[in-house]
């Protein structure tokens, strides 16, 4: 593979981050549904031996072990110290995303010790029909499924991050770069700021003021995170279905609704939009300000004491949603 240098990468980022719908990814070509839903199915149970062994190798060593393949579009952008989740996109030369057998190897520089693999399960968007709104994820879209993988960065600074897929023609790696520093988001374990959330009621039952979702789900503006928090386990879904920038909200409030069926007995789930009066130019409302947010959307679970049990940025699918929610739970 080509040498790891500076991120062209990145800027595929935009792809998850709102590309219009002339530009948008497609689905692999020459596949027919069962042949993409096996290729799902293989994206989602990856296993060690499936890639190199990075022991006494640096990054770009690895990386020639490869050949150059899909480029990747990174789904998250604040990376901390200590264990962060990456989520992407794959993407081949013609613009169609790609499944397959992931895993992520990262190291300071291409030139020091690479550290990996750490499986990048790819978690399905697609929820049951009935729980689909307007621009739900379908079987067979063009993003049906999005990786994800929990990544040691042992120190703040730039990062360089190499994603390898195994596919019918053998190994293919992206580069990218991410950069690691601290965060004043809420972190596991920690408590969050109080805020008040919008409800039906503080809406005056105006529920299109308060969820851009179509339809609305009144099901998740039913009370007030600060009444709830502390006292049983919450689900608080930061997202705007219909102004998304990274063009996952509506998929993700709708697996939102779809969880809230399995467990909605013992967690509270809610959603809060993201923008004043949903209009962009009057920049995010208060709750996304209090939690120091600058993107969307953003997922936190908390446990029955108010600490945060679980926080997912950016596109998130069914299974890692259930796991943030089980977390809230133990």
């Amino acid at each position: 593979m080509r040498p790891l240098g500076p991120p062209g990468a990145l800027a595929l980022a935009l792809v998850l981050a709102g590309c219009g719908e002339d530009t948008a990814p497609t689905a692999p070509a020459g596949q027919n549904s069962a042949e993409f839903g096996r290729a799902l199915d293989k994206a989602g149970s990856p296993s060690r031996a499936d890639f190199p062994d990075a022991r006494a190798k640096t990054l770009q060593q690895v990386a020639d072990l490869v050949k150059a393949g899909p480029q990747i579009g990174l789904a998250t952008s604040v990376f901390t110290p200590g264990r962060s989740r990456v989520a992407f996109g794959l993407l081949d030369s013609k613009r169609r995303f790609v499944y397959g057998r992931t895993a992520v190897y990262v190291a300071p520089s291409p030139k020091r010790p690479a550290r990996g693999p750490y499986l990048a399960l790819a978690s399905p968007l697609v929820v049951e029909p009935r729980f689909r709104g307007r621009g739900a994820a379908e079987e067979a879209a063009p993003l049906a499924a999005i990786y994800a993988t929990q990544v040691p960065f042992t120190r703040a600074g730039k990062w360089s991050v190499l994603t390898v897929t195994r596919l019918k023609d053998g190994l293919f790696g992206a580069p990218s770069q991410v950069k690691v520093r601290p965060s004043s988001i809420p972190a596991v374990g920690e408590r969050p700021p109080r805020v008040s959330t919008e409800t039906l009621a503080s809406a005056s039952g105006n529920v299109e003021t308060i969820d851009t979702r179509v339809p609305p789900a009144p099901e998740l503006h039913r009370v007030d995170f600060k009444d709830v928090v502390g006292r049983k386990p919450v689900a608080l879904l930061f997202a705007t279905p219909a102004l998304c920038e990274s063009r996952v909200c509506g998929p993700v409030t709708d697996i939102a609704l779809q969880l809230r069926e399995e467990f909605g007995d013992r967690v509270e789930f809610i959603h809060q939009e993201v923008f004043v009066d949903n209009e962009m130019r009057k920049g995010l409302r208060a709750p996304l300000r209090a939690f120091g947010l600058r993107t969307e959307p953003w997922l936190f679970t908390f446990d029955r004491r108010g600490r945060v049990a679980a926080r997912l940025e950016g596109s998130f699918g069914i299974s890692e949603f259930r796991r943030a929610v089980q977390d809230a739970l133990r």
